[in-house]
């Protein structure tokens, strides 16, 4: 997945210094560090699965959002292909596991989110690829 993306989908900026006033004071963890985790993130949930789609949840667009605060707690908005899918219960599990595999992650916790609601749009090249959809 191209780095913009990564960027986009995880935000490892600190809470703005004064609440509302829009400037985000720099993160309590050094951006080296930062850097490596992020990387470290994305390579762990490229190793969940849904069982019945043979790519991994990161190339599947399924990760809408990640953020990691300076209490090293990671927050992790994700969906599903559709809201019925068998593993829906056991997915944020796998996910927050992956996450505290992590070096230097303390805590995880994954929402599911079913707003926008996934499709195929999402998915990487990659992913495409894989599913012969290119």
């Amino acid at each position: 997945m191209a780095d913009d993306l990564k960027h986009q989908l995880i935000d490892s900026s600190a809470s703005p210094a004064v609440p509302g006033d829009g400037e985000a004071k720099p993160s309590a963890i050094p951006q080296d560090e930062l850097d490596r985790i992020t990387d470290e993130l994305i390579q762990e949930l490229k190793k969940v699965y849904d069982p019945e789609i043979p790519v991994d949840i990161y190339e599947l667009g399924l990760i809408y959002k990640v953020d990691i605060n300076d209490d090293r707690h990671v927050d992790v908005e994700m969906t599903l292909t559709a809201p019925a899918c068998p593993v829906a219960g056991e997915m944020p599990g796998w996910v927050e596991d992956a996450a505290r595999r992590v070096e230097g992650v303390k805590s995880a916790k994954a929402s599911l989110v079913f707003d926008p609601p996934w499709d195929t749009s999402r998915m990487s090249d990659e992913a495409r690829l894989a599913l012969n959809m290119l």
